[in-house]
């Protein structure tokens, strides 16, 4: 009994630490449009999908890891992506009030008369996209996707983003504010493995409200 016991004790402490101490592989994105030019503020993420995804440690109220503010009346971040569980920031580094608010499905708040030099934080625990407005000033927009794992990357201005991630099934997700859908495939990443994925993406038109060149007018182009 006690040799049946201890082969159990060992399969399962085999099963646990299965592929721990693998070498991660890393997948290279280019993300274009239709016409060849980089796509910034794309957000790619790889979704587990024969384990569960690592949550994210909580992060205390007074230091959050993560901030979206306002300033010159607008927010300082179009895009920010972040895992579910996560806490962000929203300081209003203004010199006027604003009027914070989503009506998002995976989060809907608002700080109503937000004052400046004020400063508050939410827990964003459910995956989805949240748009953030201000009923003050309805050119500001920003858009936060929160997902369900802690592999993913956002293109800078040259369209490029990588992510490194331990070897398994994922699903591939593509998302930006201006795509329709997010594109989305299934695909494989081996041990060490460094592959380069390419896109080209078509973009809805920019539908942001332009201001006056001079932010201080408070007005629309």
């Amino acid at each position: 009994m006690r040799v049946s016991r201890l082969h159990a004790f060992v399969l399962l402490v085999l099963l646990a630490t299965r592929g721990f101490g693998a070498t991660p592989g890393t997948l290279s994105f280019q993300i274009r449009d239709t016409k060849g030019a980089p796509v910034a503020d794309a957000v790619v993420a790889l979704i587990p999908l024969d384990a569960a995804a690592p949550v994210a440690a909580p992060t205390p109220a007074a230091t959050p890891a993560h901030e979206i503010g306002q300033q010159n009346e607008e927010f300082q971040r179009y895009v920010t992506v972040v895992q579910a569980g996560t806490r962000v920031h929203f300081p209003n580094q203004d010199k006027v009030q604003h009027h914070l608010y989503s009506l998002s499905k995976a989060k809907k708040f608002e700080f109503a008369l937000y004052n400046p030099g004020q400063a508050e934080s939410v827990v964003f625990d459910v995956s989805g996209t949240v748009t953030l407005g201000c009923n003050i000033h309805d050119w500001m927009v920003a858009y936060l996707y929160v997902l369900p794992t802690p592999y993913f990357a956002q293109s800078g201005a040259s369209g490029d983003a990588v992510i490194t991630a331990p070897p398994g099934r994922y699903r591939l997700e593509l998302m930006h504010p201006r795509l329709p859908a997010p594109l989305k495939e299934e695909l494989s990443l081996a041990e060490g493995a460094a592959a380069t994925r390419a896109f080209s993406v078509t973009l809805k038109p920019d539908r942001r409200i332009r201001r006056a060149p001079d932010p201080k007018a408070g007005s629309y182009r």
